[in-house]
């Protein structure tokens, strides 16, 4: 089968063996693949990723100069089943898998493992038990999104966010995008997006973003403090703690007042979330200072390089900061099915398409922000640019 491999960080198309499936194992014909920015980074910082995973306790990461395909964000047709596979993943089933792969003994990313071959290629290995059937007939391009706005649920969810705050998405790549198709399908009430760039900008406002910010001009923390009950500096909290103080003493009980506006929520200031989406060296100290007090920081952009932070920032304005990684398969599983039900739209994410010979093309074009989000393989495609 055709493949694109990546070897020292040079992208090529090649000749593979076709996989066979072990047991509880499917093949699938590769129908769609995205192109994630885990991707663009792993093909150039592979070895500083192998040392990261290392240090979380995965030895099984690609290496520069080791052969890998990539590609995790997959859907397709199953092709063939391996023994105990069910009835339900016959062939010519459309399905999307969670990419982990069982193989050498261990299990693996697929796609970011050379032990786990991924979506770039006509043919690739999932496992029965984390694949699901597309359901309502949905359409290849939306259900290649899956995995990413798994990604986006995933961070949604952890940051407690509710129907009534109010939220900014630093840095609108595909992850950021996604996390906006996320809040907006949550009824989040305020959506705020900041970038550099106009497209993006734009296609931010399509995701369902309120407030479109570029931070070269604007601020997005200052489209936050308009909102009551968030406080842009410790002075200001500081002012409302002795002010509040004074009335409530004048109150019988005023203990028992004050405990019960705690259990409710109401005795401090109103927990806005950031969403860094960027993921390069200096963007969560950046958050930290510019941010409103008390302010939930969500880190989903990832960053390849040592980083630095004031923590005195972060404590004087009691900050949480919290990182998220992957999706579970409940989220993936209910993911797929969101989109399915038109209850989330991404839309918006996709913008070109290329076939295996123009993976290349495509990964220069990503590298040029501002022209496109998403960027999915067809194996069948001859298309050779974006």
């Amino acid at each position: 089968m055709k493949a694109v491999s990546c070897l020292h960080g040079e992208l090529s198309v090649v000749e593979l063996p076709t996989p066979r499936p072990g047991p509880g194992q499917l093949v699938l014909d590769v129908r769609r693949c995205g192109i994630c920015g885990s991707d663009l980074h792993a093909r150039v910082h592979a070895d500083e990723l192998t040392g990261v995973m290392s240090a979380v306790g995965y030895d099984g990461f690609m290496r520069g100069d080791t052969p890998v395909v990539l590609g995790h964000e997959f859907c397709g047709e199953v092709a063939e089943r391996g023994r105990g596979v069910g009835k339900a993943f016959r062939p010519g089933t459309p399905v999307v898998s969670f990419p982990l792969l069982r193989a050498d003994g261990e299990v693996h990313l697929t796609g970011l493992s050379p032990l786990a071959p991924g979506g770039y290629a006509e043919r690739v290995l999932a496992e029965a038990s984390m694949t699901f059937a597309v359901p309502n007939g949905l359409d290849l391009d939306t259900a290649a999104l899956t995995e990413p706005m798994a990604v986006a649920l995933h961070a949604v969810r952890r940051s407690e966010i509710g129907r009534g705050d109010v939220a900014a998405v630093v840095g609108c790549g595909p992850v950021g995008l996604a996390v906006i198709c996320q809040l907006k399908a949550l009824g989040v009430a305020t959506i705020i997006a900041s970038d550099f760039s106009a497209r993006r900008r734009e296609l931010a406002t399509r995701c369902g973003a309120d407030v479109v910010v570029d931070p070269a001009l604007d601020s997005p923390y200052d489209a936050m403090a308009e909102h009551r009950g968030v406080f842009t500096s410790a002075a200001s909290l500081y002012s409302l703690g002795v002010g509040s103080m004074e009335r409530m003493r004048r109150l019988p009980g005023w203990a028992r007042l004050y405990r019960l506006a705690d259990r409710l929520g109401a005795a401090g200031p109103k927990r806005p979330v950031v969403f860094e989406c960027v993921g390069v060296p200096g963007m969560i100290d950046a958050v930290a200072a510019e941010a409103p007090v008390a302010t939930r920081i969500v880190v989903v952009g990832v960053c390849m390089e040592v980083d630095r932070l004031r923590p005195a920032i972060a404590i004087g304005k009691e900050l949480d900061l919290r990182f998220v990684f992957g999706y579970t398969p409940l989220e993936f599983r209910d993911t797929l099915h969101m989109l399915a039900d038109g209850k989330l739209d991404a839309s918006a994410l996709v913008t070109g398409t290329v076939g295996l010979g123009g993976v290349e093309a495509a990964f220069d074009a990503l590298g040029a922000p501002g022209r496109h989000a998403k960027v999915l393989i067809d194996p069948a495609s001859a298309a050779l640019t974006v």
